[in-house]
């Protein structure tokens, strides 16, 4: 889009599947609507925070009834307009339901009054009040999802919401509004706004009191200096570039390989915290190489809402541009690439072949960057230091992944990653009550679980006379 915000009047959304067809079209948010959707946020803060956290939680609870009567129309939306694969897109909007529904069971016991001191004389009580409005800015890969973690644990501590999401799912973000719309929501507690970067640097010109982002390091610094200039707190989730380390001291099964496969390529690879480079001890190196690619030889592109679709298309072209640059980056510095490279022939989409790619050295953007698309960089390692230092060879810090059949090891390992989550083997670490968020330049603060109900909070101390 333009530099000037004002230039172009409407988001275009495209069926990424199906060439860029036209979905429909939304208007672009005037400075004035802005405005006001920021004043209307403001003026009915302290309403939403009067009433109360037991009727907050019903009124949540009402709204997730209305995200489960739905169910299908999101799951819809998410595979038309992003490119998500339906059995992928159910799953997701029952997580995003499920996330909900803990946080409404949890929200008393994390969010009420705690004594941190009392004696003969006197009691010290920590209290959670909230922000007050919170600047909110989503990614478009996980949609529905992406608003339960940035915006439910805000709202249920008495938060209001000036919200834009990315400029590439504007219908999805459109059914929700009216979704929230019809819920017992009041008006002004949750506010839309339509647009790319632009709407959102106008965002961050009125007085609001917190600030959550999901999306690229790169934006996110530039929001981060604009809140520091506020002095106001931040949540930030970023990019990554996730390692998987796979030990001497594991059995490269099946199951494994499947595992490994989909950490990397679920939906089609673009999500911040995907594996997204695999350290392979030596001895199994050929082993690991052979069986993914086999693996990936297996997988069916194509339609979304073709319930048979395993992967779908990026959610745009330019999506794919950008990681045909990646490859080809690779691929000229002396990668070898296994499988894939390119994108599948029949398919007129925003398509590209699962990639193995090996022979990786440190100067190639696959290993340097961020690759949001299905490449899978394999590196090997002699030594435990070798492969830690690999690892932590990264401007990131998301997550990552270990696989061994040494617990010892494994523990190790996990400590010394620099990564706000490690999993191991087929445990996983995205669970309603654990918090999510990264070292480095994947992210200031934590989503999620108790520590993400008191990130969107002031935290207060009462000291008073018995």
């Amino acid at each position: 889009m333009s530099s000037n915000p004002f230039v172009l009047k409407e988001l275009i959304s495209t069926n990424p599947a199906l060439n860029d067809n036209i979905l429909g079209k939304i208007n672009i948010s005037t400075k004035d609507e802005v405005k006001d959707k920021y004043n209307q946020a403001r003026q009915s803060q302290k309403m939403w925070q009067d009433l109360g956290l037991e009727k907050r939680i019903a009124i949540l609870r009402n709204l997730n009834e209305l995200f489960q009567k739905n169910r299908d129309e999101f799951v819809k939306h998410q595979s038309t307009e992003m490119g998500m694969p339906n059995e992928l897109s159910q799953g997701i909007v029952d997580a995003a339901i499920n996330d909900l529904n803990w946080n409404c069971d949890n929200a008393v016991k994390y969010l009420s009054p705690e004594i941190s001191y009392e004696d003969e004389k006197q009691i010290s009580e920590i209290i959670y009040e909230p922000y007050g409005v919170m600047g909110c800015i989503v990614a478009w890969n996980f949609p529905l999802a992406n608003f339960v973690t940035s915006t439910s644990q805000a709202l249920l501590a008495g938060n209001t919401v000036l919200m834009k999401y990315s400029e590439e799912v504007p219908l999805f973000c459109k059914y929700l509004e009216n979704i929230i719309f019809e819920s017992d929501i009041p008006e002004g507690v949750v506010n839309f706004v339509y647009g790319d970067g632009d709407i959102g640097r106008l965002m961050m010109e009125y007085d609001i009191d917190f600030l959550s982002f999901t999306g690229s390091s790169e934006t996110g610094h530039k929001l981060y200096q604009k809140a520091a200039e506020k002095f106001i707190p931040v949540a930030l989730e970023l990019g990554g570039s996730s390692p998987g380390i796979i030990f001497e001291e594991c059995d490269i099964t099946d199951g494994l390989i499947e595992t490994i496969f989909w950490k990397r390529f679920l939906n089609s690879a673009q999500f911040c915290d995907g594996l997204k480079r695999l350290i392979v001890h030596q001895s199994h190196f050929e082993t690991v190489i052979e069986k993914l690619s086999a693996y990936a030889s297996t997988i069916k592109l194509g339609n979304p809402l073709d319930t048979e679709t395993q992967l779908g298309p990026l959610v745009a072209e330019r999506q794919v541009k950008k990681l045909e640059k990646q490859v080809q980056d690779a691929i000229d510095k002396g990668a070898r690439c296994h499988c894939g490279g390119k994108r599948p022939d029949g398919l007129n989409g925003a398509f590209y072949q699962p990639t193995i790619l090996s022979n990786i050295t440190k100067d190639m953007k696959v290993w340097k960057e961020e690759v949001f698309g299905p490449v899978l960089p394999v590196i090997s390692f002699e030594t435990y230091d070798e492969a830690i230092e690999l690892a932590n060879d990264t401007q990131y810090g998301l997550s990552g992944s270990i696989y061994s059949n040494d617990k010892a090891l494994t523990q190790r390992a996990m400590r010394d990653i620099k990564a706000g989550s490690i999993d191991s083997n087929t445990a996983h670490y995205f669970q309603s009550q654990n918090p999510f968020g990264g070292y480095k330049q994947s992210g200031i603060g934590r989503q999620q679980g108790r520590f993400g109900f008191h990130e969107v909070c002031q935290t207060k101390i009462m000291a008073y006379e018995k």
